[in-house]
């Protein structure tokens, strides 16, 4: 049957740039109109692809998301994403959405709309009316948080991340959720947030994480985080930016002690690991990530404590490219010249570096004392 759905009545816009903004959506699936909220950056850009996250219980959690990615983002620690949030508090609709059989644990026949509605209708539109990368992540909590498990089952998860806040667990999910991500060939991030607080969900939750990490998988990316001054109502609002930092680490621009326990002790060229880092990114958001100067730096350090000049060159390479008004470039080349003992290319190098713009640490006056430097020690 042919797929009919339509967005109706945008009554509510933030901001000239629509940053965010609540529209009808009428389902086929579901046959009603269904509140949605949207987030996109300010500085959306149609030439850029962008991770989404889908809030379910958006009349709680879809602030809290969207403050924790804007804060993530702007310092770094993710990509910009765009959010879109399911509201489903007016009479206590997320119950039906997210109902499940007591007996088997499915979904019943209303959760099976639901689920089309989610995977059929919203977030087809939303890839093809805005610029979406592959990956995608579903937040929920208690019935909602359970219900996002429900995309695990498909042959392919429809989701990359899925952050469950104390889960109310249908039954056979502590043993099922397990198995099938032991099964499944995909990369997946799978972030449990609970209170400390005992409820009778608490057993199934603590089975759970027993046996998720109990599994040995590179593919798998687990945590569990417990929070003993929270209950079951405060927990929606905890550890949602542990939770992003857990499933945005990759994104993130080499710390100290990256640099220290993972750079300096790696055996393999310096330059490969930020390659690596890079291919990574790509490989597993689905976007390209504007290298960091950040990282270019923390390369160029280990290139030179570890005396292995030899990453300097594709790493001026590099810097030609991201930075190209800049002396990084050039200065880096003209140093491999230097330790790689050809003073002639090293002078001209460096000479070039310095009618360039200053860029961090490096400045005209640096590259001129090398000038002179090499000008002295070979006679030129």
């Amino acid at each position: 049957m042919k797929q009919i759905f339509a967005i109706c009545a945008l009554f509510l816009c933030f901001g000239a740039n629509a940053q965010v903004k609540q529209e009808i959506f009428e389902s086929f699936k579901l046959q009603e109109r269904r509140d949605v909220q949207y987030y996109f950056p300010e500085d959306y850009d149609v030439e850029k692809k962008y991770p989404l996250i889908v809030v379910l219980d958006a009349e709680y959690l879809f602030d809290q998301v969207v403050a924790n990615s804007k804060f993530y983002s702007n310092f770094h620690g993710m990509p910009q994403s765009i959010i879109v949030g399911i509201n489903q508090s007016e009479n206590s609709i997320r119950f039906d959405d997210c109902s499940f059989d007591e007996e088997n644990g499915l979904p019943t026949e209303r959760g099976k709309k639901f689920f089309e509605f989610l995977g059929m209708e919203l977030i087809p539109y939303l890839e093809t009316s805005y610029s979406i990368a592959p990956f995608k992540m579903i937040v929920g909590y208690d019935i909602t948080a359970n219900f996002g498990n429900f995309y695990l089952f498909k042959e392919k998860s429809l989701f990359n991340a899925y952050i469950t806040i104390s889960p109310t667990l249908a039954p056979e999910m502590e043993s099922r959720i397990p198995t099938r991500l032991g099964a499944i060939n995909q990369q997946i991030f799978y972030q449990i947030i609970v209170e400390d607080e005992k409820s009778k969900n608490t057993s199934k939750i603590l089975a759970l994480d027993k046996a998720l990490k109990a599994i040995d998988k590179e593919s798998l990316h687990y945590y569990f985080d417990s929070y003993k001054t929270a209950d079951h109502i405060s927990i929606a609002t905890y550890g949602l930016g542990k939770a992003f930092d857990n499933i945005f680490g990759m994104f993130k621009p080499i710390s100290p002690k990256e640099y220290k326990t993972q750079i300096l002790t790696s055996e393999e060229p310096v330059f490969d690991y930020l390659e690596n880092k890079y291919k990574g990114i790509e490989d597993l958001f689905g976007l390209q990530k504007s290298v960091n100067l950040n990282d270019i730096m923390a390369i160029y350090a280990a290139s030179r404590k570890k005396e292995e000049f030899e990453s300097l060159k594709p790493l001026s390479d590099l810097c030609k490219k991201e930075f190209p008004s800049t002396m990084l470039g050039f200065y880096f080349e003209a140093e491999y010249y230097e330790q790689m003992g050809e003073p002639k290319k090293a002078l001209r190098t460096f000479e070039k570096a310095f009618g360039m713009e200053e860029i961090d640490f490096l400045t005209k006056e640096m590259a001129l004392e090398k000038i002179d430097a090499l000008k002295a020690d070979f006679g030129y």
